[in-house]
């Protein structure tokens, strides 16, 4: 079984990448997480790799961090939770909000979630309640605000992930619109992908 990876960079989106380890490429899926700090093509990058076997297949699932892993197999032990879905839940909730929603039991929060809905939004909240301690060991604050210069960047760049998951160029743009309006300050591009996932997840 898989556990870590290291090679060069050959292909990134924000669903995937494909690192090439001495000659072999292994496609690696991740959560937007992650896609945020990949370095440029080329580079050498190291995943925490999370296995996955089925009858037909098997899929690795790749993360920066420890806390990222953890948080993702505590996902998957959930009952009718995949990998697909729980790389969903971590590219809609950073660890410290899903650590939050599931103390307060805040549903909504986790109905914000493509593909979750409110049966299972109360599953994972009810599964992970007890396991808050794992859940946020090593997991990162919330990052800084991003400047006036980096903003129409930021927007630029959270439409194009945004539609390489498969939400409409026009439903993304008019989610985005209405987040420059209503926001007191400019987002960095985490958060704003992360608010732009909640908006789209409502229609």
């Amino acid at each position: 079984m898989i556990a870590r990876l290291t090679g060069t960079l050959v292909a990134k989106d924000p669903t995937r990448v494909i690192l090439d380890v001495h000659g072999v490429g292994f496609e690696v899926w991740v959560p937007l997480s992650t896609y945020f700090d990949l370095p440029e093509l080329r580079a050498t990058l190291t995943l925490h790799v999370f296995t996955q076997q089925s009858d037909d297949a098997t899929h690795l699932f790749g993360f920066l961090t420890t806390a990222e892993k953890k948080a993702f197999a505590l996902l998957t032990k959930i009952s009718g939770v995949g990998g697909k879905l729980a790389l969903s839940v971590l590219s809609t909730l950073s660890i410290p909000d899903l650590a939050q929603a599931v103390l307060t039991n805040d549903v909504e929060a986790l109905e914000s979630v493509r593909g979750v809905g409110k049966k299972t939004a109360g599953l994972i909240a009810l599964s992970l309640k007890d396991k808050l301690a794992d859940l946020r060991a090593g997991a990162p604050e919330a990052g800084d605000a991003a400047t006036p210069a980096a903003w129409q960047t930021a927007q630029d760049d959270a439409l194009s992930a945004l539609v390489n998951l498969g939400y409409r160029h026009k439903e993304v743009k008019d989610a985005i619109d209405r987040l420059r309006r209503t926001s007191s300050a400019s987002m960095p591009l985490d958060e704003l992908i992360r608010e732009g996932l909640k908006l789209l997840s409502k229609h």
